[in-house]
């Protein structure tokens, strides 16, 4: 394969990437919405649209293992095949975390609301911006974009410790509202679960980027030395 041709294939897979990532953001959204305006149509659409997701997957994987096995790539263009292998796989995981979302939110909708809906919203607001801003962080080679959606996992894994301990509450305090409560508590854990993988591509951005793995907080053991 001619060098030229190899660098339009790269773009190529980086296009159908961002498609991928935009796919898998209208979804999460689409998801959160079905649950805070109660629409069963929304829910049902997240949940048949999840074939196309993993359509994408396969087909982005398959671009990789090509671009791999018709020329030996360089160090940096190695660095963004496997990083762009490993980001497929978590975008499709946060496909899979809005069918968890809207499938959660079929079984709530035959029921009055348990309460109003506060922290999920937020939740699922700075999930979103972590997943839009990773992915721009990989379009731009952009290593402190992607550090700062690390930042934002903390913010995230709170809220959903406050879902869990008030729901805890109306669960002990009327036995009739645990099945809502555990739905709810379940799509916390989808959208925390969005920011995680939100965050592990902000982390394969940063290796992309300065060949550096900060997984498990190893760049501040790093640092820290």
């Amino acid at each position: 394969m001619e060098r030229h041709h190899f660098e339009d294939d790269l773009q190529a897979l980086k296009q159908r990437l961002l498609t991928m990532g935009a796919l898998v953001e209208e979804r999460a959204h689409q998801a959160i919405a079905a649950l805070i305006h109660r629409r069963l149509d929304e829910a049902e659409a997240v949940i048949a649209a999840d074939k196309e997701v993993n359509d994408f997957q396969i087909e982005i994987d398959d671009r990789c293992l090509k671009l791999l096995a018709l020329q030996q790539p360089m160090a940096t263009d190695l660095r963004l095949i496997t990083s762009a292998m490993k980001i497929n796989a978590d975008l499709e995981r946060i496909g899979d975390q809005a069918v968890n979302i809207a499938e959660n939110t079929i079984k709530l909708l035959p029921q009055p609301p348990l309460k109003p809906l506060i922290d999920i919203p937020r939740m699922a607001d700075i999930a979103e911006k972590m997943t839009r801003d990773s992915l721009d962080a990989f379009v731009r080679k952009d290593a402190e974009l992607a550090r700062s959606v690390l930042t934002r996992d903390d913010e995230v894994d709170q809220l959903k410790d406050q879902v869990f301990r008030e729901l805890l509450t109306y669960m002990m305090a009327d036995p009739g509202t645990i099945q809502r409560a555990l739905a709810l508590i379940l799509i916390s854990r989808n959208v925390e679960r969005i920011a995680d993988h939100a965050t592990n591509i902000a982390e394969d951005v940063i290796f992309l980027v300065e060949a550096k793995d900060v997984r498990h907080g190893r760049e501040n053991e790093e640092v820290e030395k």
